[in-house]
């Protein structure tokens, strides 16, 4: 791996550009549901991409705290973002495999003109991202994929998979804000949403990276064993299952009273009462 240009202060290392027909680049950030990066992270295994590249963390990080391992402080570790690369057996398709640990705040800006950096020097023809779709949907409902793209005849593909148009919508963060740069720059660009429970942001959606994982194999006309990210996906539901329940039970208890309670509750106060008003006409006596 050699040291490439990138901007400027910004440590970029890279691996040979692929020799292929055609060069994708998949970025990937955290974000709700962390779909992204159970995407990415799942592709990296199951393909066996290789390490391929990094951008020193130096620059966009500032450790403000260490690890303790019994009793003993660890050295200061920063976020990874680095590269990988899996080509498939015809040697036609290359798909580079970005995975940023974390988005750098406040300079995500320069963060993305790396990644783009990057993707130009490498040969990528055209850049995806990953996003959450936050809707109103059930937790045990078919898990849809909603898409954008940078222009509008790239939205053709999209009737050829079953991926949802929804017009008008914001993509927070770096997952969305790539795809920003990479039209500026005349970089071909796609955002896949899966689909998330607006009542659960804060848990990880295996079920919607696994969604959008069939779309994007599908698209690049790759084979990907989803076993295990299916396992998961079911193991999440479950997990839902019982929240939703623990959650319906704790309002049921703290926010409602069934009627025959209330009525029992009534019928005493009136006995109580009269039993008050007996007491105080005996005492009189």
């Amino acid at each position: 791996m050699t040291q490439r240009k990138a901007q400027k202060g910004v440590t970029l290392t890279l691996g040979e550009r692929p020799d292929v027909e055609k060069c994708v680049m998949l970025a990937s950030w955290p974000g709700i549901g962390n779909v992204s990066l159970i995407l990415a992270r799942y592709l990296v295994a199951k393909l066996g991409a290789k390490e391929w590249g990094e951008i020193d963390p130096v620059y966009f990080f500032e450790p403000v705290g260490v690890m303790v391992k019994d009793n003993v402080v660890e050295q200061p570790r920063f976020p990874e973002s680095k590269f990988y690369y899996w080509q498939d057996p015809s040697g036609k398709l290359g798909l580079v495999l970005f995975i940023g640990e974390e988005q750098p705040q406040p300079k995500g800006y320069e963060m993305v003109e790396t990644v783009l950096d990057a993707a130009e020097q490498l040969g990528v023809s055209r850049l995806f991202s990953v996003a959450a779709a936050v809707t109103k949907i059930h937790y045990a409902e078919e898990t849809k994929v909603w898409g954008v793209a940078t222009e509008s005849a790239l939205l053709d593909e999209f009737s050829r998979h079953k991926i949802i148009l929804r017009g008008a919508l914001k993509i927070a963060g770096l997952n969305g804000l790539i795809l920003g740069r990479a039209k500026e720059r005349g970089l071909e660009g796609m955002c896949l949403l899966g689909e998330v429970p607006g009542f659960a942001t804060q848990m990880a959606h295996p079920k919607a990276a696994l969604a959008v994982l069939s779309i994007f194999a599908e698209m690049l006309d790759i084979e990907v064993d989803t076993a295990e990210l299916e396992a998961l996906a079911r193991q999440s539901e479950t997990e839902m299952d019982v929240i939703s329940k623990q959650a319906t039970a704790a309002y049921i208890d703290q926010f409602t009273e069934p009627i025959w309670e209330q009525d029992e509750g009534e019928e005493e106060g009136e006995e109580e009462e009269d039993d008050d008003g007996d007491e105080q006409e005996f005492g009189r006596n």
